[in-house]
């Protein structure tokens, strides 16, 4: 009888360990490592059906890093779907006479993150324009007597969220999104040493450059050999100045560097103003609609007159590429359209000068509309970049909860990258099987002292779902990252077996 008991109980252990597989990882590995010691560590991970596989502290709201695109980009799905574009317009107010337009010829904005961007996915600008600029020949319009405005009503005049960090936002991953978009709303610089340690260093603007901006670069200076990059920009787009400092090697080859831009509407006007020129449309130069208001009235969007529309690709192809590449900027695009198409649904009209705290207003009421708790959600931008966002692990798991029901969700899922496939997590886990990699769709996100994994496994038990987010660890990211990316292993292993 004690044989047979001890049978039984050895059995139950076995059980209970298989169940437990992925708790056994978190409560003896990572509990007890020195490096989290200090760290403040949310983790969970749901079967399919929502129930809790393995936990640590899964309702505390943390910092997300860029996992917090996975819930933008959910949004997008969902609302405004995946086949949604973008689109760009051009218009004119004033008349036409005699071939000659006595006003100004509009670029009004719709968001369209693609525009001018460098991304294989983005159409060529020169054929967008060449399109805009047919359109205003075919409007009867041989000589603008007055400017090209770029137009960036559609959402509220403010560049970047409240809670980016100043040092951040002059570089090329903390551009801003705004109504009007050009180039990503970014600039290209060409950087070259002088001929000497300590000579002044060579900037010159190569593209995306708005007109207004005036550039220091009395503070950057030619580095020691071997020293490398150590160039810094710093622009806001409180005063149309920006500044170079740091130092750039004498012995480095002359380079292309790429920072923010925070006047994206006026150089897209700007840009089109020379190509009209080019294709003989002589015009009056440019300007964009805050610096138009500042000498006369402004007509209304609805009141201008127009002729040609353009469009983005589509949503999907948008999304693949935040997810893949973590680009910030498409995904602070993303979440201000979904709060400006929520917001307008419920007026039932256009809205115009949607800002955040509107976008994030009407988002919360849609999550609640769908049934999605609010606690542990606190979301300040849409990229993850702000250390405003705090959000709870079980969160994560509530909302791709959600996303499991969309018609959408196997589109939706397929945009996150994995282990050893291209984007953010290619060389995670690279000594992991293959079919152990191939079953793991996730989104990183780091910023200092921040590592996160959330995403979904694809498994024999069902879709497990699942988000890790490490925050304040008092080391280097690579000695977390091993503890972080064994628990996902771990998860995979335990999906694998039923």
């Amino acid at each position: 009888m004690k044989r047979i008991l001890l049978s039984a109980l050895l059995l139950l252990s076995a059980v209970c360990f298989g169940q437990n597989k992925v708790q056994s990882y978190i409560d003896s590995q990572m509990k007890n490592d020195p490096h989290l010691q200090n760290a403040v560590v949310g983790i969970i991970a749901v079967d399919a059906a929502g129930k809790t596989i393995a936990e640590w502290n899964p309702d505390m709201p943390l910092l997300t890093a860029s996992t917090m695109k996975t819930i933008t980009t959910g949004l997008g799905y969902e609302v405004l779907g995946p086949d949604y574009r973008f689109s760009t317009r051009v218009a004119y107010d004033g008349r036409i006479k005699d071939g000659v337009l006595n006003g100004n010829l509009y670029i009004v904005g719709g968001g369209d993150p693609t525009l001018a961007s460098r991304d294989t996915i983005a159409f060529p600008i020169d054929s967008i324009f060449g399109i805009w600029a047919q359109a205003v020949k075919d409007a009867g319009i041989r000589r603008i007597n007055g400017r090209v405005v770029g137009d960036d009503r559609v959402f509220d005049n403010e560049n970047i969220p409240d809670g980016w960090s100043y040092g951040n936002i002059g570089y090329d991953y903390g551009s801003g999104t705004t109504g009007l978009n050009f180039c990503e709303n970014l600039s290209y610089f060409e950087v070259a040493p002088g001929a000497l340690t300590g000579d002044p260093v060579s900037v010159s603007g190569v593209y995306g450059i708005s007109p207004r901006m005036e550039f220091d670069v009395s503070e950057v200076v030619t580095g020691e050999p071997k020293s490398g990059d150590n160039t810094a920009y710093y622009a806001s787009q409180l005063h149309p100045v920006g500044k170079f400092v740091g130092s750039y090697a004498v012995d480095r080859r002359t380079d292309t560097l790429v920072f923010s831009n925070k006047y994206a509407p006026e150089t897209c006007a700007y840009e089109f103003s020379k190509f009209l020129s080019q294709c003989n449309v002589p015009n009056k130069g440019c300007t964009c609609v805050e610096e138009l208001e500042e000498s006369s009235a402004v007509p209304f969007q609805d009141e201008l007159t127009y002729i040609a529309e353009t469009f983005s690709p589509q949503l999907r192809r948008i999304v693949k590429v935040t997810n893949t590449i973590s680009n910030n900027f498409f995904a602070e695009t993303i979440y201000k359209t979904v709060g400006r198409e929520l917001l307008s649904r419920k007026e039932g009209k256009p809205v115009y000068g949607v800002s955040y705290w509107r976008a994030n207003e009407a988002i919360r009421e849609y999550l609640e509309s769908r049934g999605v708790s609010l606690i542990g959600y606190t979301q300040d931008d849409g990229s993850g970049l702000s250390r405003q966002n705090y959000i709870s692990p079980r969160f994560f798991t509530r909302f791709y909860g959600m996303m499991m029901e969309s018609p959408y969700f196997d589109e939706y899922m397929h945009t996150f990258p994995g282990p050893g496939r291209p984007g953010t997590l290619k060389s995670v886990l690279y000594k992991a099987p293959e079919s152990i990699k191939k079953t793991i769709y996730a989104k990183s996100g780091s910023l200092s002292s921040v590592r996160c994994y959330a995403g979904f496994v694809e498994s024999r038990r069902g879709m497990l779902r699942f988000a890790i987010l490490v925050n304040n660890y008092a080391c280097s990211t690579s000695k977390v990252q091993p503890k972080i990316e064994g628990f996902m292993q771990t998860l995979a292993e335990y999906g694998a077996k039923r």
